[in-house]
């Protein structure tokens, strides 16, 4: 069973359209939060998450739009929820402050978190990746039982590690990636079910993950912000992959 996992996808709707028209047949997508806030669009980008029904966890710009406090902000940041706020209507908040800071998908295969299993708020890099993740973090918070998959967003950093225990993963930022390259990024992760039409026969071994990297017009985007009245540098920090 092949999944699509995408995070933070930060109201950048030209890099999350080009995400998913280049994103090959998958049986789900799954998002690691911040569906809103910095970019121009959280309407729109909002909107195309629950038209596809994505299961998703309430990221820090999420909860901040949805009245739940920030979480040290910069002036960027600020922005981007003040931002968010006047765009989307009530409903559409609501469903931001409705959604959970963890859940579990797929028979508990696959457990998702923003930022760490203990602290939705607390970043946790690549190299920070460890098994111990997967039964939860230092207090053990982990929702299901021996997840496969832990996957994680916040940090903007895409990176993966295979344990014995399962897959560690963050997929990478949609709208604003912080690894240094400009490129909206996603992952594909292959569970191996061979009941599925898209499954690529791995069923019984470690689950796999291919991080995939997608151009985009970031020109467009660092134009919107303007018009928008949004800080300059939320655009062109596009440019920098920062």
């Amino acid at each position: 069973m092949r999944v699509g996992v995408i995070s933070d996808v930060h109201g950048n709707l030209p890099a999350f359209e080009a995400i998913l028209s280049a994103m090959p047949e998958v049986h789900a997508l799954v998002c690691a939060g911040d569906v809103v806030g910095y970019n121009p669009w959280p309407a729109e980008c909002l909107e195309r998450v629950r038209e596809l029904e994505i299961p998703t966890v309430q990221g820090n710009h999420d909860r901040a739009v949805a009245g739940g406090g920030g979480f040290g902000f910069n002036s960027m940041a600020g922005a981007g929820v003040e931002y968010a706020r006047g765009e989307l209507d009530e409903e559409a908040i609501s469903w931001l402050g409705s959604l959970p800071a963890m859940r579990s998908e797929f028979d508990g295969r696959i457990h998702i978190a923003h930022g760490h299993p203990d602290n939705p708020d607390r970043y946790t890099y690549p190299e920070e990746f460890s098994a111990r993740l997967l039964e939860g973090g230092e207090g053990g918070n982990v929702e299901t039982q021996d997840p496969d998959v832990l996957v994680l967003g916040h940090t903007h950093v895409q990176g993966h590690r295979v344990f014995e225990e399962g897959v560690v993963m963050n997929p990478g930022s949609v709208g604003q990636p912080r690894d240094g390259d400009p490129r909206a990024a996603y992952a594909l992760l292959e569970l191996g079910d061979p009941e599925d039409p898209v499954d690529t026969g791995t069923s019984g071994d470690v689950p796999t993950v291919e991080e995939h990297r997608v151009e985009y017009d970031i020109e467009t985007v660092v134009e919107a912000v303007e018009e928008a009245g949004l800080p300059k540098r939320i655009g062109t920090r596009l440019r920098e992959g920062r």
